[in-house]
């Protein structure tokens, strides 16, 4: 078993690579118990619960928005949901959860818009006894966070550093391949752990020579792309195959972090009239699934918003009713201060040979595969 260090602070995964289930709805379940204390003592079932979610960068945040209202409110809470803009997204997040704290909430979940700058908003909603959840992104740098609920992030970047390897080897079977990184906006912690976890299956290959990074940008800070943006990713791109893949090298691979960079990457190839490399994903974007399926994109990862809305409100109805949510790990999410009682969903790679069965239940999604 891995050491929680592992997914820790994206910091603790930079300096590792310098050296180196489903929601089932029921409300009624019991939670197991976790180190984070007794749970509240319970609170009125109309009371008032926060959401403050990051700017609208992928098409998961604008569904998890809308996926909170109805949810709460279908459950009998009432609901104040907000996002944080796209220009001063840390300042407006911190201010949106003060406002929240002063409301009277008794929940707020927090997908972060920099997971180490908001540790003084989150004491001062522990201080007024209200419970604190972070989404999707782990909080840092605070004793005072109380749950973490999140896709398997670790587990996200293994995935995608597998999912390189794999269509790597579909197009030619024996290396060296040669391959370019990618990662996500530093200020995101999930972007360390995504980025070591797919490290933790390619650098043993890096290391004997069998994978080659061109550039020789294997530094989480060398490939981050702040803000998460595709024109970050454009750019990079644009300049990688400018000043390392010309005379006729080739480009076997990159890893992308996301759906958003893994389009911007592929178009950047294709503005360069060069053959399109494996890229990899995550998020499940309509636009990716149909890139998928085209045969351009290589893969992708499900994370299912609505099973990760749905699990989050069920630990909300758990601390309304005066219990312990349900905790399934207690070891691997260390926020720099103490380890977080976390519930953990299972993350799945999707290529275009099993997209029909991944996105059978997805309405959205399930056309697209036909």
């Amino acid at each position: 078993m891995r050491k929680f260090l592992t997914r820790s602070l994206a910091v603790s995964a930079v300096a590792l690579l310098a050296l180196g289930t489903a929601a089932c709805g029921d409300s009624e379940r019991e939670g197991s118990s976790s180190p984070s204390g007794a749970a509240a003592k319970g609170f009125a079932a109309d009371s008032l619960i926060g959401v403050a979610l990051p700017s609208k960068t992928s098409e998961n945040w604008v569904l998890a928005g809308d996926l909170f209202t109805n949810g709460l409110k279908d459950a009998g809470f009432k609901s104040d949901v907000q996002y944080a803009g796209a220009s001063t997204t840390v300042a407006d997040q911190q201010a949106q959860i003060s406002a929240m704290v002063t409301k009277g909430a008794k929940v707020i979940v927090i997908g972060a818009t920099d997971a180490a700058q908001l540790s003084t908003q989150v004491k001062a909603a522990h201080d007024a006894g209200i419970k604190v959840v972070a989404y999707d992104r782990l909080i840092t740098q605070t004793p005072d966070l109380d749950y973490y609920i999140a896709f398997d992030n670790f587990k996200v970047g293994q995935l995608q550093g597998q999912a390189l390897l794999d269509g790597m080897k579909a197009k030619k079977a024996t290396g060296p391949w040669t391959v370019e990184l990618f990662s996500g906006s530093p200020d995101d912690n999930n972007a360390g752990v995504f980025f070591n976890g797919a490290m933790d299956v390619l650098k043993p290959l890096i290391d004997k020579g069998d994978v080659i990074v061109g550039s020789g940008q294997k530094d989480v800070k060398q490939t981050a792309i702040q803000g998460w943006k595709a024109e970050g990713a454009q750019q990079r791109m644009d300049s990688l195959l400018t000043s390392t893949y010309t005379a006729g090298k080739t480009l076997d691979g990159v890893l992308s972090p996301n759906d958003t960079l893994a389009r911007a990457i592929i178009t950047s190839v294709k503005a360069a009239n060069k053959p399109i490399p494996v890229v990899t994903g995550q998020d499940s974007e309509v636009e990716s699934v149909k890139s998928i399926m085209a045969g351009e994109q290589y893969s992708t990862i499900n994370k299912d918003t609505r099973k990760l809305v749905a699990e989050t409100i069920n630990m909300v109805k758990a601390l309304q009713a005066g219990n312990e949510p349900t905790i399934n790990d207690t070891k691997s999410y260390n926020n720099g201060v103490k380890v977080v009682p976390s519930y953990l969903l299972p993350p799945v790679i999707v290529t275009k040979a099993n997209a029909a069965e991944a996105y059978a239940n997805d309405p959205k999604l399930s056309p697209l595969t036909k």
